[in-house]
């Protein structure tokens, strides 16, 4: 299984990052956790995305695609991986193809998880977190118990989450036509529960 997943903030993209990786037993790479660990290792790419990570800059391509490239040589990378948040863009996209292509492993799908933007806003806007336990509710769908001292982070801000809607959009205008051209873009309907959407994505998967 050589997969990437794709899909807006709160459309649920993570858990079932987390439910694939359990079902086919391949890792999820992660741009973000690759960045952090680099950084934490001290490595050289990961001195080079310090640089970058501490003025408060995008890290470069390069930088990126050396950690990737690094992440797919790992031995449980060899079955297949799940990349989440990479690529973003069509150069990035080409240049993981290349990556694969000197493995003779080429992408096998990227995964769209459709949700519309207005029950994006509504799933993260009324998100909320108990400051005590660090436990994540939902004011509609999973209401806090009495007594929960409950936080509205600022990510989950109205403002923010449509900014951060609107970052997403601009980023797949061009990388999503580009996956289906190229006949290996697959769109799952994310509404509804987890296990529904779980079994929707093994049923695209699967055809």
């Amino acid at each position: 299984m050589r997969l990437v997943l794709v899909g807006p903030p709160a459309s649920g993209k993570g858990t079932q990052a987390d439910r694939l990786i359990q079902r086919f037993s391949v890792p999820k790479i992660s741009t973000g956790d690759m960045l952090r660990a680099a950084r934490a290792a001290g490595t050289a790419l990961g001195k080079e995305a310090e640089k970058f990570m501490t003025a408060g800059k995008l890290v470069p391509d390069e930088v990126v695609i050396g950690l990737v490239d690094q992440r797919l040589d790992a031995a449980d990378a060899q079955p297949g991986f799940i990349l989440d948040g990479f690529p973003r863009t069509v150069p990035q996209a080409e240049a993981l193809a290349a990556l694969l292509a000197k493995r003779g492993t080429p992408l096998q799908y990227v995964l769209q998880i459709d949700v519309s933007r207005e029950l994006l806003v509504e799933r993260a806007t009324l998100r909320r977190i108990d400051k005590r336990s660090g436990q994540i509710y939902h004011l509609k769908y999973n209401p806090p118990p009495p007594g929960a001292e409950l936080e509205h982070r600022a990510d989950d801000q109205e403002e923010t989450v449509k900014r951060r809607l609107d970052e997403y959009d601009a980023m797949t205008a061009a990388l999503l036509p580009f996956y289906e051209k190229l006949g290996l873009l697959r769109r799952v309907d994310g509404v509804g529960s987890p296990d529904e959407v779980t079994a929707r994505i093994l049923s695209e998967l699967e055809r």
